[in-house]
């Protein structure tokens, strides 16, 4: 399988497609399967007497219906949906229930999450940690790619047949410059390389290495970015292979913006056959592998291995099968009008069959299956045409309207829509020019056949504005969605409510504790059954508790998924979601991961919002400390000591500069009135320089204090500091060279102003 959204992990498979193995085969266009056995393997009906004995069965010592585990890295896409769609109807089918991780073994740390609920294993492409798996004894089947694990299949496509019948039919078409585009990291391109230069070797070509042109991936971007390389060799080849189709559906708008006419210069075929190769323009041929059939097959396997089956061989091939459309050069539809009517054909006879082969084109419909198993409605539109050439009453228009629309359901395309009215007419024109026919006859059948133009294509516009009314639904669910989780509390993330805006039935958000253990924190239940409670604790293997499922899950009908809830920075933990199928579940199978994404996004979200607030307040706390400890700083670096009634003493420490000498002014100024102090001590004893500029602020702190009635003496001058003032201004300001010299005057009294003339600086 080659879906272009992930590389495989594991070896290839043989190129020459000669391992051993099994091919499951569709029987016609019904959808039935017929499988061919090995030979040594159970016969089919070994394998039908094996299924019944297990169905109502359980896990040895339980009361429950088998469940089968399927891993996959990715939910949605037109690979992943359609092979989980298989898988889940098979497993119905068999009276199983279907259990989806999303993720790879290794990120779920599979066989431990769930494993005393699942009983077999299914892993999808992601095969990373499959070891583990493999060594648990249980069955284990890979799907899209090859693993060598011990009594493990793998489930692939017949990749090798496939690109055989498409470069055999371009050789029919007489191109003998066939290029090859394909990304060569992906196991299956390499087998279906080896096939395309096979079937060249079989008809004579040489293969050309520059006709080999290798993609980046196999995606749109890897068409894009290879077509320079194919525009280059243009002329050198009239045919392209794809290993892809969106490698395909990438190169051909720029193939055509400059100026290549496809097919009539270059005939374009792909593979795999996805929903967007029948819409481009051309319509592109390609190799169709029915991705659900692959899912369907693998849980048929685990199941017959339940039974107690020996596992197949290590290959199990699914069917491709080669579908012909303009890209090619084949107009199939213009083709099948343009045959020959059958003998006897009448509007009794096999027009219905030829109108259903059409609806199917160009696939056949099996010779033992009779139209109506396809098309229902069928022998309603051929009544009504009848009607409409005999003039009887015609059936009535409501059934007519549901048997179009049935048709609308088998195919989508309206050039073959519109083709079931040029089939009808062109019988009609024969049988007329057999029979012959009035001119009322002819007008009744225009008019019949204008109104199943008109309803056909009311019906395939009807499917057009569901889909719109469908993705408009989708939209408003998951801005819901969104908002309730972006926007609400953290509550309201973990408790689920939000999930009553889905189709969810039931609900439960687990978050790790440490790495064995989960702790319940939100459930949700639409029908009201038992929940988890919330602080409940599991184990991994334990997880989702099996006895607290609501009832409903045990008929198998509902889907189970398992959503790992991760960021970058965190594993949160698992959310167990149970509902209908992913589309019926979420609207679009996608939605689901967006959902874990955001539930995950809010958990972060409030976790740093916590943080942030926790933060804040510890950044307050320390502010308030710090302007605690500031305050304390200040009053230490300028003290304030009441030394005698009326005199203040300020010690001062440290260095001196501008910044500092304004908070000594300030403080002291204060200080002074505060204690209403007649002297202010300034000690500048531990003060190691005193400048120029720290003198001016001392002289204006003298003055400052002065116009409050106090005189400012500046205690401890030595010698160095009164050499650098020598030259300084010091006003009124009275010095002293120690504090005990300017207590002595003080306690004496002979500061008082009359034995020394006042603002004339002295050292005592």
């Amino acid at each position: 399988m080659v879906d272009g959204s992930l590389s495989s992990e594991a070896e290839s498979p043989d190129p020459s497609g000669s391992n051993p193995g099994r091919s499951v085969q569709e029987d016609g266009a019904s959808g039935r399967q017929a499988t061919r056995e090995d030979a040594g393997s159970p016969t089919r009906e070994a394998r039908r007497i094996a299924e019944r004995s297990l169905r109502g069965t359980g896990a040895p010592g339980t009361s429950r219906a088998y469940t089968v585990g399927v891993i996959s890295p990715y939910l949605d896409g037109s690979f992943w949906n359609p092979v989980l769609t298989g898988i889940h109807e098979a497993a119905q089918q068999h009276g199983c229930r279907t259990l989806v991780m999303r993720g790879t073994p290794a990120e779920l740390e599979a066989p431990s999450l769930a494993r005393e609920q699942v009983d077999a294993w299914i892993v999808v492409i992601g095969v990373n940690g499959i070891e583990r798996l493999a060594g648990e004894r249980v069955p284990l089947v890979v799907i899209g790619t090859h693993v060598h694990q011990g009594n493990c299949p793998s489930v692939i496509p017949d990749n090798h047949s496939g690109i055989r019948s498409a470069v055999r039919h371009l050789i029919e078409h007489g191109h003998r410059r066939i290029a090859f585009v394909g990304c060569f990291h992906e196991s299956d391109v390499r087998v279906r390389f080896e096939g395309y230069r096979e079937t060249l070797a079989e008809a004579g070509i040489p293969l050309d290495p520059e006709l080999v042109i290798r993609s980046d991936d196999n995606w749109y971007t890897g068409g894009e970015n290879a077509a320079p390389q194919l525009l280059a060799r243009r002329h050198a080849c009239t045919a392209a292979v794809f290993g892809t189709d969106k490698n395909a559906l990438g190169m051909i708008p720029l193939l055509k913006a400059a100026g290549v006419r496809i097919p009539e210069e270059l005939a374009i075929v792909g593979f795999d056959d996805v929903p967007e190769a029948q819409a481009t323009d051309p319509p592109m041929t390609t190799v169709r592998q029915r991705f659900e059939i692959m899912g369907s097959a693998a849980c048929d396997l685990v199941v017959s291995m339940l039974a107690g089956e020996t596992a197949p061989p290590e290959l199990v091939l699914t069917p491709t099968t080669l579908i012909q459309r303009l890209s090619c050069g084949c107009d199939v539809i213009q083709s099948f009008l343009d045959g020959e009517a059958a003998p006897g054909e009448d509007a009794g006879g096999d027009l219905d069959r030829r109108m259903v082969e059409l609806l199917l084109a160009p696939e056949r419909l099996a010779p033992t299956t009779p139209p109506a198993a396809v098309w229902p409605g069928v022998a309603l539109v051929l009544e009504a045409f009848s009607a409409a050439i005999e003039g009887t009453a015609p059936p009535p228009a409501k059934a007519l309207e549901r048997a179009y629309q049935q048709a609308v359901g088998i195919t989508p395309d309206m050039g073959t829509l519109m083709a079931l009215v040029r089939l009808l007419r062109r019988h009609h024109e024969r049988r007329r020019a057999r029979l012959g026919g009035d001119a009322a006859s002819t007008h009744r059948v225009d008019a019949f056949l204008d109104s199943v133009h008109l309803s056909i294509a009311r019906a395939r516009l009807s499917v057009e504005a569901d889909a719109v009314a469908q993705l408009g639904m989708l939209v408003r669910s998951n801005y819901e969605v969104g908002l309730a989780l972006l926007s609400g509390s953290q509550q309201e993330s973990l408790s689920l409510s939000w999930l009553a805006k889905t189709a969810a039935i039931w609900g439960c958000l687990a978050l790790r504790e440490d790495a064995t253990t989960l702790v319940v924190a939100g459930a949700y239940s639409r029908d009201g059954s038992a929940t988890p409670p919330v602080g409940s604790r599991y184990r991994l293997e334990a997880f989702p508790p099996a006895d607290l499922l609501p009832p409903s899950a045990a008929s198998g009908a509902l889907m189970m998924l398992l959503l790992p809830i991760r960021t970058a920075r965190r594993d949160w933990g698992i959310l167990a979601l149970m509902g209908p199928t992913l589309r019926e579940l979420a609207g679009d199978e996608g939605t689901v991961g967006i959902w874990a994404s955001l539930l995950a996004a809010a958990l972060e979200r409030n976790e740093l919002v916590q943080s942030l607030s926790a933060k804040n307040e510890a950044l307050q706390a320390a502010y308030a400390t710090e302007r605690t400890l500031s305050d304390t700083v200040r009053e230490l670096g300028c003290p304030l000591i009441p030394l005698l009634p009326g005199v203040l003493l300020v010690p001062l420490v440290g260095a001196l500069d501008r910044d500092r000498a304004l908070q000594v002014l300030t403080a002291v100024v204060e200080g002074a009135g505060r204690h209403e102090a007649r002297f202010v001590l300034l000690d500048i004893t531990g003060v190691p320089a005193v400048d120029a500029q720290v003198a001016h602020a001392l002289g204006q702190t003298s003055r400052a204090v002065a116009l409050l009635g106090a005189r400012v003496i500046l205690v401890g001058m030595r010698p160095e500091i009164a050499r650098s003032l020598v030259d300084v201004e010091l006003d009124d300001l009275s010095t002293y060279s120690s504090l005990a010299g300017a207590l002595h005057e003080l306690t004496r009294g002979g500061l008082r102003a009359a034995g020394a003339k006042r603002g004339a600086p002295r050292i005592a």
